[in-house]
Order: structure tokens, then C-alpha cells, then sequence
């Protein structure tokens, strides 16, 4: 692209939206540092695209202490500009030369959420990466995040929402967005953020027509039927998901492991736990309470016969069906040596009122 440098005589030029792209952005940023004398003061670029490297080649030239330029203006909305401002004031940077942005725990709450999706929308912006766990989100940030996720201009490929109470209201909002076309979402974390079998079901459907290829879904309760939802999901050759996380610790997922190699089944799909006489000793037993712990692994029966449990194992056992009590109707011990602590410890989970066993053998 040519550009006369006559037109640097002017104090004010004005290109907005006219289909500028980054080799345009190039030629401007070569054409202004190759006129030292040019009296430029403003330049008026909003409403185009900069591409990856225009915006840096501007504000290169601009504290260039010859540069004459004093004004440049890309955004095409006044609110636009204000969150660029606020962003740059809470960062401590020109946050249109960042392409990851990390405000976990900064509280920008969702009037913040509000301001930088009004900026992330603007093609001036590279953010691809954002975390915001942490920050006391609610569904008002999913709504905006989703007007983002469906943008056109939207560079977004992952985003960390864990530890914000969502909720599904607030997943819905984001399914939304995932089912866009425009959408460019790989990653997503929505780990801890009180999402139910609701929530679940919204995102196995959004997923159906997502690019996304990996999710978070620990610290969640996926109800009767939300890990199977999206394990189905998994198997659909049309599926871009191929990581999803639900199991919160390394324990968990250990256990989980364990099951899987001496049941020849995924134990998370499984309305009744048998391992009796195929898991041994209170180290096993242990492993099985770690995943019990979990809120993804919900069995109405559980049979742990001839296990050479002890009170140890059954201290873990008990534990890990307090903490997770709902869903158990029938429970099987027999033939393990639980002593009277073991007992003790049995007796103590019965008394949780959430603690609905109908059966104890």
C-alpha cells in the first residue's frame, strides 16, 4: 500500500472504517516514521482491523520521541475506549498489546466483565486467553461473555470462570455463546461453580457444535444423569471435545483408575459398585473412598464384601460417604474386620440426615 506523505502536511487524518487491514496499519506505521517533518497530530483508524501486528507498530512509533502524533483513536465506541482505560489502570499496561490477561482475585466483579467484553469485542483487541476465577462472577458476566464468544472480532480461545458462582443460569448464558459460529472457544475451566445436572444437560447440547476441545467441570454436582451426558457426548465421532475433567483431586482420579482396571467399566456411569473380593486391604479401600469423595461418582449401591477391610479402611469408607450422601440406598460390608471403631464410625455417617440408605448388609 502506497501512501503520499503529502497527506502528513494535515493535522488530522481520519480512516475509520474503511477496510484497513494490518498491511494498511503497516504501510501508515512506515510511512509516518520516514517523515520526521510530518505535522500530524491525529490519526482516526477506528472500525478497522490491525490484524496481529498493527496496533503494536503504531504505539511503537508513538513513543518514538520524534513521533509528532498526539492522539490516536481506534475504537469505534466511547465505551470501548473507557474500558481500555480502566483495563490499562488495573493492569499497569497498554492491555491492547496483550493477548492473555490473568484478573483472578482482582475482583473486577461483573460490572469489570461488562467493561472488558465491550473492549474484547473491538478488533483492536488480541486477547485470546483471560482467567477470572475467583472474582465473585454471576450470571451477569456469563451474558457478557457470551455477547464475546459470538462477536465476529472475538480473538477468545480460552477462559478461566472457576470458582465463581455461575451457577446454570449463568452456564446457560455461555452455551449460548458456544453455539455460535463465531465462536473460537478451545478451553473453558468452570470448575467450582455451582453448576447442577441443568447446567450439564445446556452444555452436552452446546457442545454438539462447539470447537471447544477441553472442559472443566470439577467441584460441580452433575445430578443422575450429567456425567453421562456428556460421556455419550464423548463418544460422537463429531464431538471436538477430547479432555474433560471432572474428578477434583489426583486421589479421585486414582481411584477412579483403580475401579476401571478391576471392572472393566467406567465407574462413573455405574448405578451399583461391586467390588467385593476385587479390591484388597485398606489401601484399595482407600482409593475407593477418595472417588466416593467425589461428587461425579454417584452409585445407589455399593458392595465392598471379603475386601480384608479394617476400621482404617472403614474410617476412610464412612468419611467419604458423609461428605457425599445422597444418592446411596444399599450398602454391603460383610466379611471385613471393622472392629468396633469401624462401627463407631458407621454408626456416626447414619446419623446424617442427608444419609438415605435403605439397606445395610
Amino acid at each position: 500500500m502506497f501512501i503520499n506523505p503529502l497527506l502528513f502536511m494535515t493535522l488530522l487524518f481520519r480512516l475509520s472504517d474503511c477496510s484497513i487491514t494490518e498491511e494498511g496499519y503497516t504501510a501508515l506505521a512506515e510511512a509516518l516514521k520516514s517523515n520526521p517533518t510530518s505535522h500530524l497530530i491525529e490519526l482516526d483508524l477506528s472500525g478497522n482491523d490491525p490484524g496481529a501486528s498493527g496496533v503494536k507498530q503504531l504505539m511503537d512509533f508513538m513513543n518514538d520521541p520524534k513521533c509528532t502524533l498526539k492522539t490516536l483513536r481506534l475504537f469505534k465506541s466511547s465505551a470501548a475506549q473507557e474500558a481500555c482505560n480502566w483495563l490499562n489502570s488495573v493492569v499497569g499496561k497498554n492491555s491492547l498489546l496483550l493477548k492473555e490477561l490473568d484478573l483472578s482475585r482482582k475482583e473486577p466483579g461483573d460490572s469489570g466483565v461488562e467493561k472488558l467484553s465491550v473492549l474484547m469485542k473491538d478488533p483492536h483487541c488480541k486477547l485470546q486467553k483471560i482467567q477470572l476465577s475467583k472474582c465473585n462472577l454471576t450470571e451477569r458476566s456469563c451474558w457478557a461473555l457470551h455477547t464475546v464468544l459470538s462477536s465476529e472480532s472475538s480473538k477468545l480461545t480460552e477462559v478461566d470462570l472457576s470458582s465463581n458462582p455461575l451457577e446454570d443460569s449463568g452456564v446457560k448464558q455461555l452455551c449460548a455463546g458456544l453455539k455460535s459460529p463465531n465462536c473460537k472457544l478451545e478451553k473453558l475451566s468452570l470448575s467450582d461453580c455451582s453448576i447442577t445436572e441443568e447446567g450439564y444437560s445446556a452444555l452436552a447440547e452446546a457442545l454438539k457444535s462447539s470447537h471447544l476441545i477441553e472442559l472443566d467441570l470439577r467441584g460441580n454436582d452433575p445430578g443422575a444423569s450429567g456425567v453421562k451426558l456428556l460421556t455419550d457426548l464423548l463418544q460422537d465421532p463429531d464431538c471436538k471435545l477430547n479432555t474433560l475433567r471432572l474428578l477434583k483431586s489426583p486421589a479421585a482420579q486414582e481411584g477412579r483408575d483403580l475401579l476401571y482396571r478391576v471392572l472393566g467399566v467406567n465407574p462413573l456411569l455405574q448405578r451399583e459398585l461391586n467390588v467385593s473380593e476385587k479390591i484388597s486391604g485398606d489401601s484399595q479401600v482407600k482409593q475407593l473412598s477418595a472417588l466416593l469423595e467425589d461428587s461425579h461418582c454417584r452409585p445407589e449401591i455399593l458392595k465392598v464384601n471379603n475386601s480384608r477391610m479394617t476400621n482404617e479402611g472403614c474410617a476412610a469408607l464412612t468419611s467419604a460417604l458423609g461428605l457425599n450422601p445422597s444418592h446411596l440406598r444399599e450398602l454391603e460390608l460383610s466379611g471385613n474386620k471393622l472392629g468396633g471403631s469401624g462401627m463407631k464410625e458407621l454408626c456416626g455417617v447414619l446419623k446424617n440426615q442427608q444419609f438415605n440408605l435403605l439397606k445395610l448388609g
